[in-house]
């Protein structure tokens, strides 16, 4: 076993094997940017080593720099965690020349694997199924509208180089080829260093599912199951779990065998993943090999009871593998939930800044990996994953119930996360059925006319969590006063009945608290519906509740907007107003806040660096047309038109950093 290695990476995936390092007993040395100075993998390593500045050209993706500060520290190895550098042949090469042990596949399969193009001609010859398209990148539009033409639409362009979902866009039809080849190949340049775009027929409701392999350089190879990643979302993976509902033994078996044939044939040897999607008649196909650790291995880790960072290291280190294909068993389910600082309610958008309150969730099965904390610092520069929920049970409905109570329970505030977005998926029909595909947020959450709306049973739990919130900051407060008031008179005897009306998007509730006996147990009425809630403790003001409610166990996320309070329930966020009856009585009376449209300027929709702008002052644009075109956490995305109009002025240029609510163009007014 090695005795000090490099992480050439950062946040949870740096965090997660900096775990397995130090339980094993193998030092371990970090590396970091200027902006990750005070990052948890950064105070968490034995050693840390300054590479440069914020932008990945600078620091994680500078090869040079990080084998010298392996070699500085007396590291043996060098382990790349996904993204970055980590399916790069030249930075293995390197690292090998160096006298280091990259650990991963040799230069030579990552070279051949990582290239899509030459992973699906070798999967050909290994007589693994593929895609119907081209095997040769496309060298400019005119080719690709020959191809795409070929294939029939709709096309999937591709990246053949890299992964992770970045620079895959699907195209409908001939009038969106140009637009989506052009970003694809700038977002995939950026990403990868390497713009080559290939084109395939895109096979529409697929399944995206994956084989774990595990390869020694002692001529084994071993699968360890599948795992299901169809829900996606710009092709980047949200929701992942393992076994998969869509699998029964001999489709499992006939998959993972030939995901090992491949491997054999490549020559592959550590840890790495052959992806494939399969159809509604159960047919699969090849899709791509990722030769490295994938972010969604801990679904795999809880099912076969393994440490796959382990293996990794032994493997790497020389060890035979130490599992036989009859050995792997695979037990339980296990749920997997990416959390990501973005906005679904925009689109997804990045979101950045300082996270001001963070408080993980807990639990029998529950596991967190995690690279942030209070107090850290989400930029634009790079991935916006911010850490990872699994959740293991005996069955699949078990495990899922334990990662709903654990998104429950996760609070972050001071960037947008998608919580309550996965939150929302895992708790609609469809996924509960296993009924999945690819496209099941664009299908299920995003189309209206499919709108689940939540059950009143929700709305009653989360009024009752509101309304006993707000009448305890109201006792506090009088609580705070009790010495100020005058003790001339009779006293008086507490009271132990409190009305309050809550009201919520349409949704109002007559809300009767009754203390049942103790300080803990209340008897609340909702409307016509009776509740017994158990509270943990006398003064419970927190932003985490967890209540009884006839005797089921509920948790809540709470946020305060002034006399207002946010309840967060099973994907489901409102907003709900508590006045007592008094209140209620006056509240219609009070004027109704307007907004102002502001319908002449184009805002910046979210936080990051201006790449190009398409337009110039004078030009008649149209709405849907694309203006500005902004990088953030890696992604390029456009900025279009909101109507038809004429630029009056423009107001960034390309290298600019604009924030979220900044105006990008004002067009003149009619």
């Amino acid at each position: 076993m090695f005795e000090k290695i490099l992480i050439a990476n950062r946040g949870e995936i740096a965090v997660r094997i900096l775990s397995t390092c130090k339980r094993l007993g193998v030092r371990t040395v970090a590396v970091y940017s200027d902006s990750d100075f005070r990052s948890m993998h950064v105070i968490n390593a034995d050693e840390a080593v300054l590479l440069g500045g914020a932008r990945p050209a600078e620091s994680y993706l500078n090869m040079d720099k990080i084998i010298e500060a392996a070699l500085g520290t007396g590291c043996q190895a060098i382990h790349p965690g996904y993204g970055f550098l980590s399916e790069n042949a030249v930075f293995a090469e390197k690292v090998e020349a160096a006298g280091l042990v990259f650990i991963g596949p040799p230069a030579k399969v990552i070279a051949a694997m990582g290239d899509k193009i030459e992973a699906k001609k070798l999967a050909i010859i290994a007589g693994v199924p593929t895609v119907p398209g081209h095997i040769e990148p496309v060298a400019d539009l005119e080719s690709a509208v020959k191809v795409a033409d070929e294939v029939g639409y709709p096309v999937l362009l591709k990246p053949a180089a890299g992964g992770g979902g970045k620079g895959m866009r699907a195209v409908d039809g001939p009038d969106d080829l140009a637009s989506a080849l052009s970003l694809c190949q700038k977002e995939t340049l950026k990403s990868f260093g390497d713009a080559r775009i290939f084109v395939e027929r895109y096979i529409k409701r697929p399944r995206h599912i994956e084989i774990q392999i595990m390869a020694d350089s002692h001529g084994n190879v071993v699968h360890l199951g599948e795992r299901e990643c169809s829900i996606q979302r710009r092709y980047q993976k949200i929701i992942e779990e393992s076994p998969s509902c869509a699998l029964d033994a001999g489709l499992r078996e006939k998959m993972g065998s030939l995901a090992c044939s491949l491997a054999k044939r490549a020559g592959y040897t550590n840890a790495g993943t052959v992806e494939f999607i399969l159809d509604e008649n159960q047919e699969f196909f090849f899709l791509e090999m990722n030769t490295r650790l994938q972010v969604e291995h801990p679904v795999t880790e809880l099912v076969n009871n393994l440490d796959l960072v382990e293996m990794q290291l032994r493997v790497s280190s020389g060890e035979v593998l130490p599992i036989a294909q009859t050995d792997v068993v695979l037990k339980g389910w296990s749920i997997e939930v990416r959390v990501c600082a973005e906005n679904p309610a925009r689109d997804f958008a990045p979101s950045v800044g300082l996270i001001t309150r963070y408080a993980a969730p807990k639990g029998k099965r529950v596991r967190v990996d995690s690279g942030v904390d209070a107090g850290s610092s989400v930029g634009v520069f790079y991935d916006p994953m911010l850490a990872k929920v699994i959740t293991w049970g005996e069955n699949r409905e078990q495990a899922r119930q334990r990662m709903v109570q654990a998104l429950n329970g996760y609070h972050i505030e001071g960037v947008f996360t998608n919580i309550d977005f996965a939150n929302r998926i895992l708790n609609h029909p469809v996924f509960i059925k296993g009924e999945l595909s690819t496209d099941f947020i664009p299908t299920y959450i995003f189309d209206e006319s499919k709108k689940i709306e939540p059950p009143l049973s929700s709305l009653h739990a989360m009024a009752i969590a509101t309304t006993l919130m707000h009448h305890l900051r109201k006792s506090l407060v009088q609580h705070a006063l009790r010495p100020l008031k005058s003790r001339v008179g009779p006293s008086h005897f507490s009271k132990n009945t409190y009305e309050f009306v809550a009201r919520t998007e349409g949704n109002v509730f007559k809300m009767r608290l009754d203390k049942n006996g103790s300080e803990f147990q209340w008897r609340i009425r909702v409307n016509d519906d009776i509740y017994r809630v158990i509270t943990p403790q006398p003064e419970f003001y927190r932003r985490r509740l967890k209540l009884s409610i006839n005797e089921q166990e509920y948790h809540f996320r709470l946020n305060y907007e002034g006399n207002f309070i946010v309840a967060a329930y099973c994907g489901v966020s409102l907003l709900y107003e508590i006045y007592n009856l008094r209140e209620w009585k006056l509240a219609h009376y009070m004027p109704v806040p307007s907004m102002k449209v502001v319908d002449n300027i184009l805002e910046c929709p979210m936080p990051g660096l201006v790449v190009d702008v398409k337009c110039a002052v004078g030009d008649q644009v149209f709405k849907g047309q694309e203006l500005v075109i902004l990088e953030s956490m890696k992604m390029e995305s456009a900025v279009s038109s909101p109507g038809d109009g004429v630029i009056e002025e423009i107001l960034v240029k390309a290298g600019d950093a604009v924030e979220s609510g900044n105006v990008l163009v004002r067009f003149k007014k009619t």
